[in-house]
């Protein structure tokens, strides 16, 4: 008899933390994102700065625990040529999953849509944390998404190798 109460006690131990390991994962951290004037940017090729590009219907979310949970959905007016005469588009791009909750944000149609050339990928801001660059996709009817992708400079930095040639330094490590 005593087995079994031990044994139910470790389930229901297991069971609750798997959950509170779930819910944590999925919905603790996150909060919206409130649209900001100038919030949606794009590099451009000439100046290489980011810059405010005209949407609507702004609708994002982010976490303070990591700077790779950002998502965004939105519309934007230019039209794709228009775009790629005027932004820097992005190299290999990578969307990131957004947690089920967040419905207008599918990583799986974006990154089909980036291979079939459905949508193109633009460079929001470069380091806009170190290391982490924000990508934009855009669909041929003006549909956007955007979410946060480790860059070259992050990748080598964050493995603890040295920064490659053409990265901004890296920030002070606080120990």
């Amino acid at each position: 008899m005593n087995g079994k109460i031990v044994g139910l006690v470790l389930l229901v131990s297991a069971l609750l933390a798997g959950a509170g390991l779930y819910w944590t994962q999925v919905y603790a951290f996150y909060e919206e994102v409130e649209a900001e004037p100038g919030g949606v940017q794009l590099t451009a090729l000439v100046s290489e700065m980011a810059e405010p590009v005209a949407h609507d219907g702004f609708e994002a979310i982010d976490a303070g625990s990591s700077p790779l949970r950002y998502r965004a959905c939105f519309d934007v007016a230019m039209s794709l040529p228009a775009l790629t005469e005027t932004y820097v588009l992005y190299e290999a791009p990578v969307p990131l999953e957004a947690p089920g909750w967040f419905d207008c944000y599918d990583a799986d149609e974006v990154g089909a849509a980036l291979e079939s050339g459905a949508a193109l990928a633009f460079l929001g801001e470069a380091n806009v944390v170190y290391g982490i660059d924000r990508v934009v996709a855009v669909f041929r009817d003006g549909r956007a998404r955007s979410w946060h992708q480790i860059n070259r400079c992050g990748e080598a930095v964050f493995d603890g190798r040295a920064a490659p040639e053409g990265c901004p330094p890296p920030p002070e490590r606080s120990e």
